[in-house]
């Protein structure tokens, strides 16, 4: 029973951690676009990559939770990364031209 409890400590303590990493991301653009003009996010911006982020942070918790074999958990999170660096790279300047990067 203690270790259960000990587990659901952990798993929100990583829950926090990601909905923390995800805010101080997005305020990076948020501050940025007070003081340059280079930076220009709208709504759309902010929700994509919040979207996008929230669902990294999940599906690397989920990986974290249920993958036991040490091998396997790092493989999976690697490609977890990869394909969220590429889909951020598409939407920000359109790498592989798809129409959902604006092309």
């Amino acid at each position: 029973m203690m270790k259960n409890k000990e587990t659901n400590n952990h798993a929100k303590l990583r829950i926090s951690i990601i909905l923390v990493t995800i805010a101080v991301i997005l305020s990076i653009p948020l501050i940025a676009m007070q003081f340059i003009n280079q930076v220009k996010w709208t709504l759309i911006d902010f929700v994509a990559a919040g979207i996008l982020l929230l669902t990294t942070g999940l599906a690397i918790e989920l990986v974290i939770r249920n993958v036991k074999t040490n091998i396997s958990r790092t493989v999976l999170l690697v490609i977890i990364l990869i394909v969220t660096f590429l889909v951020w790279a598409e939407l920000a300047v359109g790498i592989f031209g798809t129409p959902f990067a604006g092309s």
